[in-house]
């Protein structure tokens, strides 16, 4: 197993980002009526998180 388990900048960016786009997305499902607006903004946010941690992985910020 690695050292770092996970504990890198790269992980904890994307865990921050992710958080964030679940946050985003739930309030958008907590409007009344929903906004699904909200809520994709929020699924996309998510999905960005993927993206933050390969990118920051890649520039060495990640378990190496």
């Amino acid at each position: 197993m690695s050292a770092h388990h996970g504990n890198t900048p790269a992980a904890w960016t994307a865990v921050v980002v992710g958080l964030l786009g679940f946050t985003v997305g739930g309030v958008g499902l907590m409007f009344d009526p929903v906004s699904y607006t909200v809520f994709w903004v929020g699924v996309a946010i998510t999905l960005a998180a993927a993206v933050v941690f390969v990118v920051m992985d890649r520039l060495g910020l990640g378990d190496h």
